[in-house]
């Protein structure tokens, strides 16, 4: 295998261990130049449809939202993206990580996320700057178990 079939790979795997599949809508919130690229591309492969922007009008099976701690309210940026979702979606939360600018502490997402009325079920390394949370439904908990 090719150093660049390795990379593709890579990243494919990535998008694949935080639940992304083939055929699902992604719609992305918060997009920035700095952004990981390399996890918009697997995300891309794995789904095989290109992610949609904020101006989407149809629910989504995943909102991809890119957060930093300036951007506002976090709890009301969750709020927001659960109604742009089909029951038994999720919202992959990417924050800065640790000693990142924009940096969102742990147990802010975790307060914010059960005000919204979500629950966390996995948090993964989603590249060399951010971190994700994985957030569902309560519904969409119980159904993913």
């Amino acid at each position: 295998m090719s150093a660049t079939a390795d990379h593709a790979e890579e990243r494919t795997n990535t998008a694949a261990r935080l639940g992304f599949e083939p055929g699902q809508v992604v719609q992305e919130i918060g997009y920035d130049d700095d952004v990981e690229q390399e996890l918009r591309e697997g995300i891309e492969a794995a789904t095989g449809q290109e992610i949609v922007d904020e101006d989407y009008d149809d629910v989504a099976d995943v909102v991809l939202l890119w957060f930093r701690e300036d951007d506002g309210d976090l709890t009301d940026a969750l709020v927001d993206a659960i109604g742009l979702i089909e029951d038994g979606g999720m919202v992959l939360l990417l924050t800065p990580k640790t000693g990142r600018d924009g940096h969102v502490e742990p147990s802010d997402i975790n307060e914010a996320a059960r005000t919204a009325g979500l629950a966390q079920t996995k948090s993964v390394n989603a590249g060399k700057d951010w971190a994700g949370s994985r957030l569902v439904t309560p519904k969409g908990a119980k159904a993913k178990r």
